[in-house]
């Protein structure tokens, strides 16, 4: 998604043409709107519901909002500055959690898109969250497409999310300034409730065997993998969106299937098939004749086999498993470890205090893979095989945060869950506790914490006795901690009892290393390293100043690693539009010009549609010039109609109406 203009002047607002499908949709949409009783004249209503039953809905969708919550995160980094927010919202269409541009959300509150509200068809007529949930499709709804004109200055895409079991759990939402449209944005939207579907469903079958498979090797370990849970002895438990698609079935036939019926094969020959080699992939061919690779999660035999992780495998992207180990040959330090002299220094501190007793706090920008570095001092620990407990400072509500922690009784509140729920502090016991971004910890929270450091007991809300708890504890943060505390916004002596051991992970664009990090982020989103980058973006990727670290360079990836061409080789035209923006930019720190071909006038992309009618210096016709650039771009891309439209910042239909007017000897 391109940077917002802040005039609908200054770029020509496209409206994104509809699909028959959502065309279909959106009517269907209206109908149902007009017989609700909602009037396209309402105004915002701010009254629909309070904060208690927010709460309670919070409680509800616990589970939903605990792994959609760094999804969205993610997400976030990717429309950062776009003047666009992403919202979580129940199955009902309550929105649960919001993050996104301060600019955007203050103007998202003046029509009650904000937390706690209902946006379902039968309060807000056609719009994507509530028309999503209803006809259970993604879809985008665009400008004028809302019922309500309050809404009309809004582009929102939308998907539902699926339950491991199957039934919509909730929707995962971008919403942002109509003159922002993006065509991809939907994409990026239903690829983040995959992701979303994909983490709940291997929480909810930890114990389970769960197959993954799809019939190219190259696309285990991504997005589109279909992955299948079944018991020990073969009962079927669930199947992601993929797997049902590969299978041919929907999620209630499959449940009248086993894994024999299923692959033609006995469980037994699967554990057979993957003793000691999970990572290698192995044919199979399920019920319909079709042949796919798979592999499944095979428990080290060995209490000293660890899997390791891949380190950028972040909540963007599904983690990829590399062959266990003997413990010491390949640490995951030693994995993160890529070359660069600052990050080889600080793993080399950081081997000293394992297993130690002593608190580490990781300090860095945004991005930089603290929570990773935190991940790997775990697995390099005796305490590798018990919990690694991650809690996100800055991600959970105020309201909440506490319950999160410490845990609570039956009863402890309302909403509460019947027989209470442990605190993530007791469910890391035995184990380490990471506490990410420390800095964002309320206040009256941060004594409480000490206090459980000090004296390593717990004692949940509503309770009235003290659990002991055994953890080891890594805190992370981007913020200047002794400034809050002169602030008085953190306690100093939770900052002393935290920082044992200070590290300060550099900046991307700090380190040495560029290259590796560029081929293990590819190895993350890939499973394997084949596909390639032109050397004319590798080389401004290597010049870009990356605000967002690693965490930036990884989602630029995964865009482009989906736009790119049969010869999976990302260039210059995969990029998003805002990175490309960013990079024209005259006044940007980088100020480098874009490789292009030499036209006497190129607009960028974004720019408006060049005119037939205007005369330049030279008194000629801008008519020739843009036949020209026509005929130039498409060269440059082979003919790809979408290809050069994009680099012209015109669209596809203007390309088609003039192709017939350039002269032969320019294509050429």
């Amino acid at each position: 998604m391109g940077t917002m203009p802040t005039r609908p002047s200054d770029m020509a607002v496209q409206t994104p043409p509809p699909l028959p499908d959502a065309i279909a949709l959106i009517d269907e949409a209206n109908q149902r709107s007009l017989a609700f009783g909602v009037s396209t004249d309402d105004e915002p209503d701010f009254t629909s519901l309070g904060i208690g039953h927010l709460k309670d809905s919070l409680e509800e969708n616990r589970f939903l909002f605990q792994h959609a919550v760094p999804v969205m995160e993610t997400l976030r980094g990717q429309i950062a500055n776009t003047h666009s927010m992403v919202l979580l919202t129940s199955a009902q269409g309550m929105v649960l959690h919001s993050m996104g541009d301060s600019d955007f959300l203050e103007k998202a509150s003046e029509v009650a898109l904000v937390p706690g509200m209902d946006w379902s068809e039968k309060t807000k007529g056609t719009n994507a969250i509530g028309t999503a949930l209803t006809a259970q499709q993604a879809i985008t709804v665009h400008g004028d497409q809302h019922f309500m004109r309050t809404n009309h200055a809004l582009t929102c895409s939308c998907a539902p999310i699926l339950a491991p079991y199957g039934e919509i759990v909730g929707a995962l939402d971008v919403t942002g300034d109509h003159r922002s449209y993006h065509q991809h944005t939907l994409a990026l939207v239903r690829m983040s409730a995959q992701m979303i579907e994909n983490h709940m469903f291997a929480s909810s079958f930890p114990k389970a065997v769960r197959l993954h498979f799809h019939a190219r090797p190259e696309f285990l370990g991504t997005l589109v993998e279909g992955i299948a849970a079944f018991t020990p002895e073969g009962r079927f438990l669930s199947a992601n969106r993929s797997a049902q698609f590969q299978l041919g079935m929907s999620f209630g036939a499959l449940q009248a299937h086993t894994f024999s019926s299923l692959f033609n094969l006995p469980m037994s020959a699967l554990f057979e098939l993957f003793a000691g080699s999970a990572a290698t992939p192995h044919q199979l061919c399920l019920h319909n004749g079709v042949s796919v690779w798979c592999r499944t999660e095979v428990k080290p035999a060995s209490p000293w086999a660890t899997p390791i992780v891949s380190p950028l495998a972040d909540a963007g992207a599904p983690p990829v498993r590399i062959a266990p180990v003997p413990k010491g040959q390949l640490s995951s330090l030693q994995y993160l470890d890529t070359g660069d002299a600052q990050l080889s220094a600080i793993i080399a501190k950081l081997r000293k205090v394992v297993d130690r007793d002593i608190p580490v706090m990781i300090l860095g920008e945004t991005g930089t893979g603290k929570d990773l570095l935190a991940q790997a001092m775990h697995n390099d620990s005796v305490r590798a095989r018990q919990p690694f407990v991650a809690v996100n400072c800055a991600s959970i509500p105020d309201t909440l945060i506490e319950a999160e922690l410490f845990g609570y009784e039956e009863g402890a509140f309302t909403g509460a869950r019947k027989k209470g729920a442990s605190g993530k502090i007791l469910q890391a016991h035995g184990g380490t506790l990471f506490l990410d971004e420390i800095g964002d910890m309320p206040k009256h929270l941060q004594a409480r914490l000490l206090r459980v450091l000090q004296e390593r007991k717990v004692s949940p809300l509503g309770a009235g006795k003290e659990m002991e708890v055994d953890v080891t504890v890594i805190s992370a943060t981007h913020k200047n901690l002794k400034e809050l505390i002169a602030r008085g916004d953190f306690r100093e002596d939770l900052y002393y009892r935290l920082n044992g051991l200070v590290v300060r992970l550099p900046a991307l664009r700090e380190r040495s290393d560029f290259g590796a990090v560029v081929k293990k982020v590819l190895h993350a989103l890939e499973g394997n390293a084949h596909i390639a980058i032109a050397p004319q973006v590798m080389e401004l990727l290597q010049a870009y100043h990356w605000p967002g670290n690693v965490r930036q360079l990884h989602n630029l990836l995964r865009t482009a690693c989906v736009m790119v061409d049969d010869d999976c080789t990302i260039r210059l035209e995969h990029l998003p539009d805002d990175f490309l923006d960013e990079l024209r930019a005259p006044m940007h720190p980088l100020a480098m010009p874009l490789p292009a071909p030499e036209l006497p006038l190129v607009p960028s992309v974004g720019a408006p549609p060049l005119s037939t009618d205007d005369l330049g210096e030279d008194g000629h016709s801008l008519h020739d010039v843009t036949l020209n650039a026509m005929a130039q771009m498409l060269r440059l891309h082979k003919g790809n109609v979408s290809a050069a439209a994009k680099a012209l910042g015109v669209s596809r239909n203007t390309i088609y109406r003039k192709k017939n007017l350039l002269p032969p000897d320019l294509l050429d």
